[in-house]
Parts: structure tokens; sequence; C-alpha cells
């Protein structure tokens, strides 16, 4: 996993193999980062990472400047993972290891960005459960916006609150707000 843009450009991170993720592509990626970077000024806004996994979106995050992030995942070795390397590259990423619906169920913060990659193996009814969590307990900004990333065979269309969506190869990112 690399990251793309900002102030640790072109850094390369590896991630354990004993880790239990799919990292979001590089290609994925920087296709978000272009659709973010025109509707938000990064150093003014507030990032959610649930099931980060790795932290590859939260590092992207905040090598452009995002000051605040928080990123969930409940397996100690993500957590632990994401923690060391922030520290290591001096980003402001706060970890949690936390299911992730006990803890949108939990808080009362609001962000401007709320990102989930959960697995790809999740069916619909998971889906409208994170998303429904958000909506509910109005974790997000007037002005944010929720990114769900999930396979092609998914369609989360339907659901209260969608936007638009956006494929690329295998990965697909449904906004809401």
């Amino acid at each position: 996993m690399r990251i793309i843009s900002g102030t640790h450009k072109g850094r390369r991170l590896i991630a354990p193999n004993t880790l239990p993720v799919r990292p979001t592509t590089d290609f994925a990626k920087e296709a978000l980062f272009n659709i973010l970077q025109n509707t938000y000024y990064f150093n003014e806004i507030s990032v959610l990472d649930l099931y980060a996994g790795t932290g590859n979106i939260s590092y992207e995050f905040a090598s452009r400047g995002v000051e605040k992030i928080v990123a969930i995942d409940a397996h100690h070795g993500c957590v632990k993972y994401i923690k060391k390397t922030a520290e290591e590259l001096d980003f402001p990423i706060d970890t949690v290891k936390s299911d992730v619906i006990k803890y949108l169920s939990a808080i009362s913060l609001k962000f401007d960005i709320i990102f989930a990659d959960p697995p790809y193996s999740f069916e619909v009814e998971e889906f409208e459960n994170i998303i429904g969590k958000i909506f509910q307990n109005e974790l997000k900004n007037s002005n944010g916006i929720v990114i769900i990333e999930h396979s092609k065979n998914t369609d989360l269309s339907h659901l209260p609150q969608f936007k638009e969506l956006r494929k690329y190869g295998g990965s697909v990112f449904s906004f809401f707000q």
C-alpha cells in the first residue's frame, strides 16, 4: 500500500500478512480522493474511518492535512498496526478497538466524512444497519458525506440518503448524504 499524495506522498507501507484485510487499491483510492478534494478543504474536516483495517484511508487523509481522524476496527492486530504507523508518521489518528455497530451506537461525535470499508461478504442488511446507525444518531455534519466501499456485486442504491455511486474495477463507492 502506498500514500498517494500530501506530506508523505509515495511512502510505501507494508502491513503484516496476518491481518484479515483487503486494502483499498491505489487506483480506487486515488479516484476517491480526486472527488473529495474538489469538495472539502482537508485541513478543515474531521474523518471517521470504519472497518479501518490497515489504516490505508486514514493515512491518506492524514497525509493530506486532516487533523481529526478516528479509525475503528474490531481486530486487535489492525488497531495495533494503525496506532504504531500513525505514531511513526506523526499522524493525528485516534484508534479505537471496537465493533463498528456498538461504536456507532455509543458515540455522539459528528464528522464531515464517514468512510466505511466493511467486508465485501456483508449482506445488504448489514450495510443498511451501518448507514442507519450513522443517520439515526446524527453522526454526520450537515455538509458531510458517508462513503461505503463495497463489491460491484452489492447494490445499495435503494437505501435512504443514497446519492450516487462510482465504480473502480471490482470496487464501488456508494455516497450517502
